[in-house]
């Protein structure tokens, strides 16, 4: 039996400054979840995983992560996921700072 897909986003690493960065649909490397491309099958996942992994220059450590279509933008599903958009967590500062007050 075939599981169906669920939607993914691709996710790294800056590897000069270790920011959590997301993989647009034009191929650029994005701070916000919302901006990333969301990718509907596992086939284009695969292709956009393997570009992700030849960018050992400015990228480590890249994955798929699960997202569901939101209106403004891919939104994270697991605790992980929405975690890491939000920034450092030992400070409020970057991404971090805009969500004040915000549960999970």
């Amino acid at each position: 039996m075939r599981s169906s897909f669920s939607p993914k986003i691709v996710t790294a690493n800056d590897l000069v400054c270790g920011d959590v960065i997301y993989l647009s649909a034009d191929g650029q490397w994005v701070r916000q979840h919302k901006d990333a491309e969301i990718l509907l099958d596992a086939t284009q996942a695969t292709q956009r995983l393997a570009f992700a992994a030849a960018q050992a220059d400015q990228v480590v450590g890249a994955y798929l992560a699960d997202a569901i279509a939101d209106s403004s933008g891919p939104a994270p599903v697991h605790f992980r996921e929405i975690f890491r958009s939000r920034g450092p967590s030992n400070h409020f500062h970057g991404k971090q700072s805009e969500h004040k007050n915000v549960s999970v």
